[in-house]
């Protein structure tokens, strides 16, 4: 099916509505706020185009640094340097089609330590983290194939290389076109604004501006947009949404369902976990596309890991998210961040894709099997390390809450019709478990064995969290 898109109209509106105005046609764009309350947005990006480093002999006439040799598998990459500071690398090439095949590591310089770090690999496998192949997502011309990201920590210096796989294949010693090193700098998150919960006299409208919408101090539009998605859950510019326990999160059901609640949903939702919003992690919502696609229902969660490393601390993680959501947009080309939730070690729960945590967002997680499904990714790498326990829990947690509004059982298998991918022809139905791996969707080792292996538990938590019989 194809996505839908919505948009508020202003941060009045938005303040002043529970729901954003929904529209058919793509949404208009709106005058910045930021002549009135400034916002610096946080973060850069560096991109480096690599150069040829293996033998300049025999290259195929008319292809520029691509070796015509199975013995001399071409190389790219950048000799050691200083670079700004960054945290996050990936490798990003023009055509979104083309696969990697080969081995990409870097080294990197501590900025506190000036330690070069050993050599790391990046995962290179990424293009089934995306939207599926006709949506308009795909097709806007700005897509880019790309590696994992990988965390490195706060970084001033970078060696890269890039070498395709020896093999009979001709083609299996060429690398794609075009690539570049991306480095990410998460910046820091903006200053917290007023979320309506600490106000005081002084932040109450005067007498004549009774019964107009407040305005948004510290809030551009888009940040407007985003946070407006999530009224009436909480307040205008709040860092997070509270939890709450099961009885009254069945009013969440009635928010996804735009004023109704089914009667099979009713006694099966579970609590809802504390989510940090794009907000509270410091989205520069300047980045995005305006406006949010939304699909039909969730019938589905892919879980994911993100295979950008384990080396980050809980209070970083919402500066790993940050780097995500920029090398996600600016360099992958997306929409917006991929994912719909994020969780990190510790077990936190984070607001991925804008358009409202109860929402069904149509995200870019799964290709294939985006639509009537959500993706969950776990802040790390998991194929030889365990997940911790506490994002497992989490994970029960949110899949309790979330797949409960929307009538599903957590345990049960469902039905989704493939968008296309390398594991199931476009048009093909496909019967999957309701909580599933990345990997059972697309021939992919996301989201690692040691993560995948714990989602048979995880589906009977979720559905005693849902007080399911």
């Amino acid at each position: 099916m194809r996505g839908f898109l919505a948009s508020s109209i202003g941060v009045a509106t938005a303040a002043a509505l529970a729901l954003p105005l929904a529209l058919s046609s793509p949404a208009r764009a709106v005058p910045s706020l930021s002549a009135v309350a400034p916002v610096t947005p946080a973060g850069s990006t560096q991109s480096l185009p690599l150069v040829p480093l293996g033998p300049s002999a025999d290259r195929s006439p008319g292809v520029p640094g691509m070796s015509a040799s199975p013995r001399l598998p071409e190389t790219r990459g950048l000799t050691a340097r200083e670079v700004k500071s960054f945290s996050l690398v990936g490798v990003v090439w023009d055509d979104a089609s083309t696969e990697l095949f080969g081995r990409v590591q870097v080294r990197t310089r501590a900025k506190r330590t000036a330690v070069w770090s050993d050599w790391q690999d990046v995962e290179t496998h990424n293009s089934e983290h995306a939207a599926d192949p006709d949506s308009a997502e795909r097709g806007t011309g700005r897509v880019r194939g790309s590696t994992a990201p990988l965390w490195v920590g706060e970084s001033d210096g970078v060696e890269v290389r890039v070498q395709a796989e020896p093999g009979a294949d001709r083609s299996a010693v060429r690398l794609p076109r075009g690539m570049r090193i991306e480095l990410v700098d998460p910046g820091e998150s903006a200053p917290a604004a007023a979320d309506g919960k600490n106000s005081g006299p002084a932040d109450d409208p005067a007498d004549g501006d009774q019964g107009k919408p407040a305005a948004a101090p510290g809030m551009t539009m888009e940040m407007a947009e985003a946070s407006a998605a999530n009224l009436p859950h909480v307040t205008l510019g709040a860092d997070e949404i509270p939890e709450l326990d099961k009885a009254d999160s069945t009013a969440d059901a009635v928010f996804a369902a735009d004023g109704t609640l089914a009667a099979a949903a009713a006694p099966y939702i579970g609590p809802r976990p504390r989510i940090v919003t794009r907000k509270g992690w410091g989205a520069d919502e300047s980045l995005r596309e305006k406006g949010f696609v939304y699909t039909r229902t969730v019938k589905a969660a892919f879980v994911h890991h993100t295979a950008s490393g384990n080396n980050y601390a809980c209070k970083e993680a919402p500066a790993v998210l940050r780097s995500l959501y920029r090398y996600h947009v600016l360099s992958s080309g997306w929409r917006d961040i991929g994912y719909n939730f994020a969780v990190d070690k510790c077990g936190t729960v984070y607001e991925g894709r804008a358009g409202g945590v109860t929402r069904p967002v149509l995200g870019a997680h799964t290709m294939g099997f985006n639509t009537d499904s959500m993706g969950i990714a776990v802040i790390g790498s998991h194929t030889a390390t365990p997940p911790p326990a506490a994002a497992v829990t989490s994970i029960a947690r949110l899949t309790a809450w979330k797949l409960g509004l929307f009538g599903v059982d957590p345990r049960a298998k469902t039905t989704l019709t493939s968008g296309g991918a390398n594991r199931f022809p476009k048009g093909a139905k496909v019967r999957l478990n309701v909580i599933s791996g990345h990997r059972d969707g697309f021939a992919t080792e996301c989201p690692g064995k040691r993560l995948y292996d714990k989602l048979p538990p995880t589906r009977t938590s979720s559905a005693k969290l849902q007080g399911r019989p």
